[in-house]
């Protein structure tokens, strides 16, 4: 007896992205069309598109694309919630209806052609499967180093990543179960899913260019994003305070005695350069500390609110 396909649902959030949608919704929708008339995924598969709250005509073109095609179905949030929150909104909505799905930025950079040998490592067993980028020749010299230097950083962190993977990725339904169990508000979709477990594996992809407009990630936000990762997987931070406030401690205590020491022997100079070189370094690192615990401080604050992570203002197609 012959085992039926898959229901796919392909994951696409979305934020100010009028310009480039003309351009990847038509591949998005080739690309499932494909899939369904090889029998690779069932009829009932669909491309969910999710707005982040845009300030653009990104809606007004998701409803146009649904109204034109069956297979298209659109979420919008009532407000601006972030890339991971709009994502995870989305498998939360796919989980009700599909037997896999996939997450994939709408820019038109990674390889939608690599969804093909995805869903082949589901077939094999695999219940996530990560893309990884082979190569970052379509990066400057400066987006390469900081970006590796990211998730090298991220892992010595004590961050469970995949090394250059972003945010496209298979997920089972067993899977995105497991993932609808992590209740934190801090998302960091990328150090959160390895933590589910079960079988995985990878599939390498080259990443192209962005196909219009520009990159919501500069910069500024990739680390802001490596900040939220650290301190809403790991505590180890915490623990390198900790031990800089020994080392700290233990070279004041030998500073205590040379200095009383150099007073007795009546060598002792008196003299403001040291005195401030020590007060700006050990004040340096004091409100270093103190701003990393309060990051830890707000995130619990955060989290003890218990607020939704988003809510869904409109849907289009279901």
């Amino acid at each position: 007896m012959n085992t039926p396909p898959p229901t796919l649902w392909i994951v696409i959030p979305c934020y100010n992205e009028a310009e480039v949608l003309p351009s990847t919704a038509p591949l998005f929708l080739t690309k499932l069309q494909s899939l369904i008339e090889s029998r690779t995924v069932s009829p009932e598969s669909r491309i969910c598109f999710v707005d982040d709250g845009s300030r653009d005509e990104t809606w007004s073109f998701i409803t146009q694309l649904s109204a034109e095609s069956s297979l298209i179905v659109g979420l919008a949030l009532s407000r601006n919630r972030g890339h991971q929150n709009a994502l995870l909104c989305g498998l939360m909505e796919a989980r009700s209806f599909c037997d896999v799905s996939i997450s994939i930025d709408c820019d038109g950079q990674d390889d939608i052609d690599a969804i093909d040998d995805m869903l082949a490592r589901f077939s094999q067993g695999n219940e996530i499967v990560y893309g990884v980028r082979s190569a970052r020749d379509t990066d400057t010299p400066f987006k390469r180093k900081t970006a590796e230097s990211f998730y090298r950083f991220m892992q010595k962190m004590g961050a469970e990543v995949v090394f250059n993977h972003a945010d496209f990725r298979l997920m089972g339904k067993t899977a995105l179960d497991g993932l609808s169990q992590f209740g934190e508000k801090n998302l960091f979709l990328r150090g959160i899913v390895p933590l589910i477990g079960f079988q995985s594996t990878t599939v390498e992809y080259e990443r192209s260019d962005r196909v219009a407009g520009k990159s919501h990630y500069p910069f500024a936000k990739m680390a802001h994003l490596a900040l939220d990762g650290i301190t809403s997987l790991s505590v180890k931070p915490i623990h390198l305070i900790s031990t800089t406030g020994i080392i700290f401690g233990c070279v004041g205590l030998i500073g205590l005695v040379w200095a009383l020491a150099t007073f007795a022997s009546g060598n002792s100079i008196p003299g403001w350069t040291s005195t401030l070189s020590a007060i700006f370094l050990i004040g340096g690192l004091q409100l270093l500390s103190i701003g990393v615990i309060g990051e830890y401080i707000g995130k619990i604050y955060l989290e003890s609110k218990d607020r939704p992570r988003y809510l869904i203002k409109e849907r289009v197609g279901f």
